[in-house]
């Protein structure tokens, strides 16, 4: 491992994009620092301590990390780089259903930066309507707009613009990282925005860390379990998040003169978790609604059952609750299969390139298997996603340890941290095993190649 990060440091070409790559992330998290004008930054600390717990609390959690930021501060990055993440996964969805976007697909790299384009352009219209709406939620329901800026067109203005240009501007550093750098710019730029949280977890452990184990404080049974589970939940999101389901591929032979061509062998690999995060990021939004419905309902008409539903539902570690949660994370896991993957197309192009799986006749045959084998490994990705999710809240009931703490043992946020480093280690990885220079995988790398 020493001997990688040497290496990694004589490669000039290497060095040069690894050092530009750490620069834009500084750049990045130096614009949390500036400040929007006319916003009550103490008055706002105060309303997201109040808003801390529950669904809309998890929301809101949620939300911080794609942002990178936190509610009891509003920056010119406060809205971060989810606006361009929220229109990435629209056209995604569009170009499922929408024939022009999908023979823009078909075009190539010419489609494609196409499709970026109007990614861009959906990218500037989300920022003005949410930053338009959270800085009438400043003013309005939080109230933390000092007197002489309330409701002039400055505010306005300044907040409106000011937050637009910090997300087109992060969309341009991220896209700067991708030509320069190493790794997936707006990637990279998330999982910044989740680590930097992880000091003022570690120093809210040292700080509450007790000896005698008092009421109150962590003994060192909790910490050295926190720790021993840290461990064993990064182990098994980073298996998951690399577990494939390899469907072996016969290529046809063609006879030309007295000579055979084709007939190797190979694989088609189907991730297990083919979802991603993404199950967890739609189930994360949609739990917010049950609370709003509930509460507004226990209100109006005060019927029992209806106030044990709210509060089963208010507490997000509640039975209810999580139960909800996972049923909707299985849901959403089936749902983005269905629109990212297409085993008729798949089946297709193996048939036009002359391949196919041993026992079964190219065409529908084959798309019929190919949806069979990935419905059963969604179910299993899907209850390891469910998990993941899981494990903060049940910790933090159970653990008596703080929710902020608990969340880097699962979550959305762990599992993008581990997707997008085992990216980056891949890349850098393949940059030094191409200049004959061993990398920090490349024993794994050279047992795979003497085993296939």
């Amino acid at each position: 491992m020493l001997r990688a990060f040497i290496n990694l440091w004589k490669i000039t070409e290497l060095r040069t994009k690894l050092l530009f790559t750490l620069s834009m992330l500084a750049i990045y998290r130096i614009g949390f620092f500036i400040a929007l004008p006319g916003v009550n930054q103490d008055a706002l600390r105060e309303w997201a301590e109040r808003a801390s717990g529950g669904a809309v609390g998890e929301l809101l959690a949620f939300v911080q990390i794609f942002t990178g930021g936190t509610f009891s501060q509003s920056t010119i990055f406060g809205l971060g780089i989810m606006p361009y993440i929220s229109a990435s996964i629209i056209f995604q969805l569009l170009a499922t259903v929408l024939p022009s976007l999908q023979e823009l697909q078909k075009e190539g790299p010419a489609g494609r930066q196409k499709i970026q384009e109007y990614t861009r352009y959906a990218t500037v219209g989300l920022c003005l309507v949410q930053a338009s709406f959270w800085l009438a939620n400043i003013q309005g329901t939080i109230g933390a707009v000092y007197p002489s800026y309330e409701g002039s067109w400055v505010f306005w203005a300044c907040g409106v613009l000011g937050m637009t240009a910090g997300t087109v501007f992060l969309m341009w550093l991220g896209e700067q990282i991708d030509k320069y750098g190493i790794g997936n710019g707006a990637s990279l730029i998330i999982t910044a925005g989740i680590v930097v949280h992880m000091p003022a977890a570690v120093g809210q452990v040292i700080s509450n860390f007790s000896v005698s184990g008092a009421e109150g404080t962590y003994s060192p049974m909790k910490v050295i379990f926190l720790a021993l589970s840290f461990v064993a939940v990064v182990a098994g999101a980073i298996l998951i998040t690399q577990g494939q389901r390899r469907i072996p591929i016969q290529q046809a032979k063609h006879t030309r003169g007295r000579r055979v061509y084709g007939g190797q062998k190979s694989y088609l690999p189907l991730r297990v978790n083919h979802g991603g995060v993404m199950p967890i990021i739609f189930a994360s939004a949609f739990m917010m609604f049950p609370t709003l419905i509930l509460g507004w309902l226990a209100q109006t008409y005060d019927q029992q059952w209806l106030i044990f539903l709210n509060n089963s539902f208010a507490n997000s570690q509640g039975y209810l609750y999580i139960l909800s949660y996972i049923a909707l994370i299985y849901f959403f896991a089936y749902f983005w299969t269905s629109v990212q993957f297409q085993p008729k197309e798949m089946a297709t192009n193996l048939r036009d390139h002359g391949s196919f799986i041993p026992g079964l006749r190219p065409g529908p045959r084959t798309a019929e298997y190919l949806e069979t084998v990935m419905e059963r490994i969604t179910y299993v990705g899907a209850g390891f996603l469910a998990v993941i999710a899981v494990i903060p809240m049940v910790v933090a009931t159970w653990g008596g340890i703080d929710l902020s703490i608990t969340m880097f043992l699962g979550g959305t946020g762990l599992l993008i941290v581990v997707s997008v480093m085992l990216d980056f280690v891949t890349r850098i990885e393949a940059s030094m095993m191409m200049r004959n220079y061993d990398g920090f995988l490349s024993k794994r790398i050279r047992g795979s190649r003497g085993a296939s």
